[in-house]
């Protein structure tokens, strides 16, 4: 490392180059403010194997209606941020495409219409549909499906063309020679009072032992951030790794276009979706485990394939190109440590130091929300309908605990 690159002095520092760390990056650096992403391996975690649905409609879950605000907002600030980011040379893999959730019996069927009812009782549109409309939609799917239901605010994204048209776009807007990203891992956080760790965060510390100052650090590096030194001693970062399998395959020319919405099905009560590319591609995936295990699982491959084929039978006629497995950063309410850090009631929070991981099924689609908001805690505004989403709501300080709006639960 050089001692220029050891000088260097940007205004954020972002800490973890995934799709939320590159998006809260793009935010920063369309506001004027120069802006450096650290990770050794940008996109290469979660992002590279997400399927990239933009699914808030699809992904209620009981008991998440805090977090249901949080998606459909990002929701809504998708067509505007793709919009900051598309050439026709460097696509994003956007898609308006609707989305259809299918049961796979009986069983199933009732489960997603349950499951509808909390999503009228919330204001969402999710219209059923005969086997013969969906069919009609999806000429593939199996005549065996006992329902399905159509929604269509939900779209799709390609997280890997997205993720590379951000970096790019970063690149052109870096000023004065300073790097877009610095490959090289975060080591820690660096404090106004080196022993204080309570203190103004004023840069970061990398493994190759230099250093880069910035006024703001975001700390996004997923299931690396409970890790990092220099955070505050109080605070509790719960984050732990859920891991997914993801399938990629191709599809025959003769079979194109197999589906033309994504797919989400339930098929003896597991989950399983669907998303077909522009490219001729379907990436199948649904699985979630938490057995420790960084490798594809050959039983999460063989129940999506399985899953898969009773929905659109077709399945067993395509080419497989790419199993993937990526670990998720969970957390125990499934909402995103969102916001920056107290250090105690009567001081408030840490100046320079934000955080930003656990994001969970979410990342993608809450990319534009958690840039946009970082970026007015950058300026110096909050929002109050995201407080609740604090990185400091699970600390046991009881200062912290008085602070948070989620009083500290666990």
């Amino acid at each position: 490392m050089s001692e220029r690159r050891a000088r260097r002095a940007v205004d954020v520092a972002v800490i973890g180059g995934g799709i939320i760390g590159l998006g809260i990056a793009w935010a920063v650096a369309q506001s004027g403010r120069t802006v450096v992403v650290i990770d050794p391996d940008p996109a290469g975690g979660a992002t590279y194997a997400a399927a990239g649905m933009l699914a808030a409609v699809s992904e209620l879950h009981y008991q998440e209606e805090e977090l249901l605000e949080l998606m459909l907002a990002s929701s809504a600030l998708y067509p505007a941020f793709i919009e900051s980011l598309q050439t026709a040379s460097d696509p994003t893999g956007y898609q308006r495409t609707r989305t259809i959730n299918v049961g796979a019996e009986a069983a199933d069927r009732q489960a997603l219409a349950d499951l509808r009812g909390v999503q009228l009782a919330n204001g969402l549109g999710v219209e059923p549909l005969t086997v013969r409309e969906a069919r009609e939609l999806e000429p593939l799917l199996s005549p065996r499906i006992s329902g399905a239901f159509l929604v269509e605010q939900d779209h799709q994204v390609d997280p890997r063309q997205l993720s590379a048209r951000i970096q790019l776009a970063l690149a052109a807007l870096a000023k004065d020679g300073q790097l877009a990203v610095i490959r090289v891992r975060a080591r820690g956080l660096l404090h106004d009072v080196s022993t204080d760790a309570a203190s103004r965060v004023t840069g970061v510390a990398l493994v190759d032992g230099s250093t880069l100052r910035a006024t703001e650090v975001v700390v996004a590096n997923g299931l690396g951030a409970a890790g990092l030194r220099g955070l505050p001693e109080q605070l509790n970062l719960p984050i732990r790794p859920v891991y997914g399998d993801v399938i990629r395959l191709r599809v025959p020319e003769h079979l194109r276009p197999l589906l033309t919405c994504t797919v989400r099905g339930l098929v003896h009560g597991l989950p399983v979706y669907l998303v077909p590319r522009t490219d001729g591609t379907l990436v199948i995936g649904a699985t979630q485990r938490e057995d420790g295990s960084s490798a594809v699982s050959v039983g999460g491959v063989h129940q999506l394939l399985r899953d898969a084929q009773v929905l659109v039978p077709a399945i067993s006629e395509l080419e497989l190109i790419e199993l993937t497995a990526r670990a998720r950063p969970g957390t125990p309410d499934n909402a995103p440590l969102l916001g920056r850090v107290g250090c105690s009631q009567a001081d408030g929070d840490i100046p320079g130091l934000i955080i930003a991981t656990g994001f969970f099924r979410h990342g993608v689609l809450l990319t534009p929300v958690a840039a946009q908001y970082c970026l007015q805690l950058i300026e110096g505004n909050d929002d109050d309908r995201w407080r609740s989403f604090r990185p400091d709501r699970f600390s046991a300080s009881r200062a912290l605990a008085s602070a948070s709006p989620h009083g500290g639960h666990s």
